[in-house]
């Protein structure tokens, strides 16, 4: 083995994607999952309060201000990855009860031999599509809800069916009242399939934002749009200093500013919705031996 090589791992998902798990070179203990050539995951088995990927520490802003401190949660996420998120909330809120859904078992597979779940973690993984599976989960859990993460790709786009106003009133069903929808949207040139999605969000919602790098937000370059909604006001007192400690500091977009963004862009239906845009290949072209990425992906 060259002596810049980085071991991994590999298996071949039901949907004849290629995924493989790379050890990260520079950070001991530490790892990426990539499906189809796109990063989706980086875990730090070592410290899995760590979130490398800028809009999954977005996200861990977030989580961060939901009930008190340490408390445990009830988590929902749709589409699994390596696992990122639900790795963060049990090492942050032991004791959370937390169900992920996932298209691919051959995923996590190899993940959970790979990478292992935390010993003890209450983490109820269910298999297949993220809206035909969300219809099947308990009744139990209606309402329930404090986070409920939809981080769902086939390859390095997102699947129409979980872009519409239909599908967000499903999501919205199991939030508590005062529970959190966090979205990873991946856009680029001029953000039209972002700024449609905050849109239909916001007609499900009673409050919405999105948090994004400033030059993502104009549509000047491809990357991350995190998606935040609640039938509450939300908790964004804080987020703004959060935002700004990075890894690169950020803009939250809300109230007026968010409705000046979204600019009439139209909210999507079922009958409307179009699979998120094919990133350009050459953004998540990875060097022989690089484990390192900016953005696309999910948890």
């Amino acid at each position: 083995m060259p002596d810049n090589a980085v071991p991994s791992t590999s298996a071949t998902l039901g949907s004849g994607y290629r995924a493989e798990i790379r050890a990260d070179r520079w950070v001991p203990g530490a790892f990426e999952l990539v499906v189809d050539g796109t990063p989706q995951s980086h875990v730090n088995l070592e410290n899995p309060s760590e979130l490398f990927f800028e809009y999954i520490a977005r996200m861990g802003h977030v989580i961060d201000q939901l009930r008190m401190p340490g408390q445990p949660l009830t988590a929902l996420h749709l589409g699994a990855g390596a696992l990122t998120i639900p790795r963060y909330i049990e090492a942050t809120r032991p004791g959370s009860r937390q169900q992920v859904l996932e298209l691919e078992p051959e995923l996590i597979e190899l993940v959970r031999r790979e990478l292992p779940f935390p010993k003890g973690a209450s983490i109820r993984v269910r298999y297949g599509d993220a809206r035909e599976t969300l219809a099947k989960l308990p009744a139990g859990l209606l309402g329930t809800v404090d986070v409920l993460v939809v981080d769902v790709f086939g390859g390095a786009r997102i699947p129409a069916h979980v872009t519409s106003v239909e599908f967000y009133a499903e999501c919205a069903a199991f939030l508590a009242p005062d529970g959190v929808l966090l979205v990873n949207v991946a856009d680029g040139s001029g953000a039209a399939f972002a700024r449609g999605q905050a849109a239909t969000v916001s007609m499900v919602f009673e409050d919405a934002a999105v948090l994004a790098e400033p030059q993502v937000l104009k549509g000047r370059r491809f990357g991350n749009f995190v998606l935040v909604a609640s039938p509450s006001p939300l908790p964004l007192e804080w987020m703004p200093r959060l935002l700004a400690r990075g890894p690169h500091p950020a803009t939250l977009v809300h109230a007026r500013a968010l409705r000046d963004w979204i600019a009439g862009a139209p909210v999507v239906t079922d009958a409307t919705a179009l699979p998120s845009p094919p990133p350009n290949r050459s953004i998540f072209q990875l060097r022989p031996g690089d484990s390192r990425s900016d953005d696309g992906g999910r948890g």
